[in-house]
């Protein structure tokens, strides 16, 4: 007959030969809250990279940070942003070689961007042909923050902020979703984000949480955006996913199993090294089918460095 000592010794044999363990239960969703955590970075398709680049660089004032082709794949690529990736939220376009035009779907809403001189932008965009669907003003109704949307060469929406200085120009991104509720609390209790603010504007019959890590206004930040009576988006083919760092992907994973149990949305890869770059991630839907991949602090400072 096994003693228990045998058996407690044969559990812990069990454990280390299975690599990193998940954090089991609440335990997994209380480490989320303190993980390390910051947005990398979003991922998206555009009909042609060149005309992209010279948009961002000259309208928008960011830098190209890499560019690489993939004859082999059939793709280009290239990292914008307005600083390095070590400390920046960044943007990664890819063109599909021979697709030259992107279907942006009704559910990805707009990246946000924040200048001191809102005016100056959005007239540098026009004489660049640039298309400016709303000029620079306030919400009606109330509100002293200056904003305008603009759009850029394959019709992505951005949103211009008139901004004092800021550790990130490139401050947001919002996302539609069918139930507000649903969705923040899938991101609270999956992802460690934190609700910073939450407004309801009834002239344009929509709802908005914005989420994130930091303070809002100096830190990157997601909108949550929930637009009265509609139960149904399109996702097109444009936009891909974006990219959340953390110290460990494989509690990561194991809180977001939980809360897609609770919620909805599913794991779809496991947490573990990609093939061939070793950097350790784990990715996700949420329950409205947007993407994200959670990709490990020190593997992704280490991939930078060999990129240089």
């Amino acid at each position: 007959m096994i003693t228990y000592k045998q058996l407690v010794f044969c559990l812990l044999v069990f454990v280390s030969t299975i690599g990193p363990a998940y954090v089991h239960g609440d335990d997994s969703l209380e480490w989320v809250q303190k993980d390390n955590r910051r947005f990398l970075h979003v991922v998206y398709r555009v009909g042609d990279l060149n005309r992209t680049i010279k948009f961002y660089t000259e309208c928008f004032g960011m830098q190209l940070l890499r560019k690489r082709e993939n004859p082999q794949k059939k793709y280009s690529k290239a990292t914008l942003g307005f600083g390095p990736e070590e400390t920046y939220f960044v943007v990664k376009l890819i063109q599909k070689h021979g697709v030259n035009k992107i279907d942006i779907g009704t559910g990805f809403g707009h990246l946000g961007i924040a200048t001191q001189n809102i005016y100056e932008m959005v007239e540098l965009i026009r004489s660049k042909g640039g298309v400016i669907t709303t000029e620079p003003g306030t919400l009606e109704g109330g509100g002293t923050t200056i904003f305008a949307f603009v759009q850029d060469p394959d019709g992505y929406s951005f949103e211009l902020v008139q901004s004092g200085p800021t550790p990130d120009p490139l401050s947001q991104m919002m996302l539609r979703v069918i139930d507000l509720d649903r969705a923040t609390n899938f991101y609270e209790k999956a992802l460690g984000m934190k609700l910073l603010h939450k407004f309801d504007n009834p002239q344009e019959k929509y709802t908005v949480s914005i989420m994130g890590y930091g303070e809002l206004f100096q830190s990157t930040y997601l909108e949550l955006q929930y637009n009265y009576g509609v139960t149904e988006y399109t996702k097109g083919n444009g936009y891909i996913q974006v990219a959340i760092s953390t110290d460990d992907v494989y509690k990561s994973a194991e809180a977001v199993k939980l809360v897609t149990k609770e919620l909805g949305g599913n794991l779809i890869l496991p947490p573990g090294p990609i093939p061939g770059i070793k950097t350790k991630v784990t990715s996700f839907v949420d329950p409205d089918g947007w993407k994200a991949v959670l990709v490990d602090n020190e593997d992704f400072l280490k991939g930078l460095q060999k990129k240089e």
